[in-house]
């Protein structure tokens, strides 16, 4: 499956964005999908993870309550919406993607892989 990643920007402390993550190349229902980011001399660390059917979802403890992750399988797209961004918000985002039939919660098993898009928020 091949991921595009879409939607970052520049916006203010306190600001919202939308994410999206577009599919294409094989069943998109087939998938587990994940959200990553990675903010310069950092790791790279989980964000949001949503299951094949969109009923099961998880989040990062920093933005569990300010950021949503959802799927619209119909246009193979995940989004993920961002709410009271916080200047530590900063970074490269990336969507990620594995075989429904691995467990959803194990982060290390992500292995298709879009390219990332940029989210600074300013103070």
């Amino acid at each position: 499956v091949q991921l595009q990643a879409s939607g970052g920007g520049l916006v203010q402390a306190g600001g919202s964005l939308r994410l999206s993550c577009a599919a294409s190349g094989r069943t998109f229902t087939n998938y587990h999908v994940g959200w990553f980011r990675q903010a310069p001399g950092k790791e790279r660390e989980f964000v949001a993870g949503i299951s094949w059917n969109g009923i099961s979802t998880y989040y990062a403890d920093s933005v569990q309550g300010r950021f949503a992750i959802s799927r619209d399988n119909a246009k193979s797209t995940v989004y993920l919406q961002m709410n009271s961004l916080k200047p530590e918000d900063t970074a490269v985002y990336y969507c990620a993607a594995k075989e429904s039939y691995r467990i959803l919660e194990v982060i290390a098993s992500y292995h298709y892989w879009g390219q990332g898009t940029q989210v600074t928020v300013s103070s």
